[in-house]
């Protein structure tokens, strides 16, 4: 079962959120805030899976309140909930750790399936999308690590693919491999870049001038 916490001012929203996720056999949830300071409490009591995070909310903001629930041990996963589909705040977020974000008029499937990828850590959610908002927000690019020097050619070739949005099909199909081989090799970059999912492999590649 996959713990779900619904933070968002609009109570109706929350209201039609919550009987969607509510609806499904694997899904549960937990617990709802109406802002920020509510959602930081909620998390440390009830210990969600997956936080759907507003970003615009009264008392404490989407951003603050992210920033402080990854501070806290063993965080959950936070996907941003945003009306913009090109919003500097959700990319903060994402820089911040957030696994990704969703524009508020999704379609019910798309949110449901979200939330069932970020819980498995995959958090290909919005790859392609946060590649598009990370173009659209672009900063000056920082020196690269010197670990990324540790990557293999082919580590390297499936890294810049990634970090397009492609997805592991997609890349499986360009570099004639498996997909099996494919997610090895992305687990093995995440490993050796100390990053936690492939969300954070394309702020990586734009952070650092590589995408």
């Amino acid at each position: 079962m996959i713990r779900v916490v619904l933070v968002d001012d609009q109570a109706l929203f929350r209201a039609g959120i919550r009987m969607l996720v509510a609806s499904q056999p694997d899904l549960d949830v937990v617990g709802e805030a109406g802002d920020g300071r509510e959602a930081v409490a909620l998390v440390r009591s009830v210990r969600p899976d997956v936080v759907l995070m507003d970003i615009r909310m009264p008392v404490m903001d989407g951003l603050t309140a992210t920033a402080e629930i990854l501070a806290q041990p063993d965080p959950p996963r936070i996907v941003m909930l945003t009306t913009f589909d090109l919003d500097e705040a959700a990319a903060r977020a994402i820089r911040q750790g957030a696994s990704g974000f969703l524009l508020k008029d999704a379609d019910p499937e798309f949110l449901l399936a979200a939330i069932r990828t970020v819980h498995a850590g995959s958090s290909v959610i919005a790859a392609s999308a946060t590649r598009e908002l990370f173009q659209h927000f672009a900063e000056a690019p920082k020196p690269v690590p010197v670990e990324f020097a540790t990557l293999t050619d082919r580590e390297r070739e499936i890294f810049a693919l990634a970090a397009r949005g492609l997805s592991n099909s997609e890349i499986a199909a360009r570099e004639y491999l498996s997909e099996a081989t494919v997610k090895t090799h992305i687990s093995r970059i995440l490993t050796k870049l100390a990053l936690r999912d492939r969300v954070q492999l394309v702020v990586f590649a734009f952070e650092h001038g590589l995408a």
